[in-house]
């Protein structure tokens, strides 16, 4: 069998068979600490796609680390075919400092495609989207909810877009949703060059969720599968359909005061039913919030204090709640019981 060439990345080289975590130099801050990318490698012996999971492009956005680290200790890895870049902290400034952003208050996601010799959003920018996102043939960048907000697992696609639409349905998150490319962020970018990304949103921003992270990790190996890179062995295919949400709607406080919120996320609920109660301090005057269609959760506030016109639910809308609730379902036990998480298969 003739050998792979050896894969070459910032002047190293990575043989095939082999795995090896490099460092991307991208600037230098004002008191000569130094800001990289670092990227782990892992070059197979059989040829195959080349692919990339990022996370922490955003600095509060600790999930898709823990999902890209457990993905890396995944057995499956001793046998890839192809390549994986995986990119578990895009903005290391950000999290070292619990930011969500940049020094200069910049939000990396808008700011690509980046440049060679601009603001260090810039750099950052140019060199993921040059250095990773550009040498791979598919991509799955993974996200959390801001700060005080969680959102219910689900996968973002660009309208129109059968292609992805297919891999969203092979990730298997419990909902798919439609969501328009935005100036600026890693999605619209990559799909100029001809990159597909898919984005899997998860969660709550500095802090780390079971459920959420399992969905991740579950669907990060399912496209691996999907597209030869790994074998089917100790890859669950998804139990049930994931909800296809085609549009959404951030629902606000009414009036300020303190939210009693009465359904979590990932909740179906059914048009005119209550979701939560704002009420002042005094008690004396309080304002419910109501479905204003039947639909799912997939994110809510999750402070209690609310001002009013704060979003406090997005609800999604699906096609019948009464099969989504089944079909959520299974999703959500698949999850707690999938023998792909044995401790001896993901540590």
């Amino acid at each position: 069998m003739v050998r792979r060439t050896p894969f070459e990345i910032a002047g190293r080289t990575i043989e095939a068979g082999s795995r090896r975590t490099v460092d991307l130099p991208v600037s230098v801050l004002s008191d000569h600490t130094p800001i990289s990318m670092s990227v782990h490698v892992i070059h197979g012996k059989k040829p195959g796609p080349t692919m990339f999971v990022s996370g922490g492009i955003h600095g509060d956005e600790v999930i898709g680390v823990e999902i890209i680290r457990r993905v890396l200790a995944s057995k499956s890895m001793k046998t890839l075919a192809g390549t994986l870049l995986a990119v578990p902290i895009v903005n290391a400034y950000g999290l070292i400092n619990h930011s969500r952003y940049l020094p200069d208050r910049r939000d990396l996601n808008r700011v690509f495609p980046g440049s060679q010799t601009g603001s260090l959003a810039a750099r950052l920018a140019h060199r993921f989207l040059t250095e990773i996102v550009g040498r791979s043939e598919l991509g799955i960048d993974l996200h959390s909810a801001a700060i005080h907000r969680t959102n219910y697992p689900q996968v973002r696609i660009s309208p129109d877009d059968p292609e992805m639409e297919a891999l969203a349905n092979v990730f298997g998150a419990p909902v798919i949703m439609k969501s328009p490319l935005r100036d600026g962020s890693l999605r619209g970018e990559a799909k100029k060059i001809g990159k597909p990304i898919l984005l899997y949103e998860a969660g709550e921003g500095l802090r780390f969720d079971e459920f959420s992270i399992r969905a991740g990790v579950a669907g990060v190996l399912r496209v691996m599968n999907h597209r030869g890179m790994i074998s089917k062995r100790g890859v669950s295919s998804a139990k049930a359909a994931p909800q296809f949400c085609l549009s959404s709607k951030w629902l606000r406080a009414p009036m300020g005061g303190l939210l009693r919120i009465f359904k979590s996320d990932g909740s179906l609920v059914r048009q005119g039913e209550v979701l939560a109660v704002v009420s002042d301090p005094f008690g004396e005057k309080e304002m419910e919030v109501r479905a204003p269609f039947s639909g799912i959760i997939v994110g809510r506030a999750v402070m209690p204090i609310v001002n009013e016109g704060d979003a406090v639910f997005h609800i999604g809308r699906v096609k019948s709640v009464a099969t989504a609730e089944g079909a959520v379902e299974d999703l959500e036990s698949q999850l707690e019981d999938d023998p792909m998480f044995d401790e001896d298969e993901i540590i």
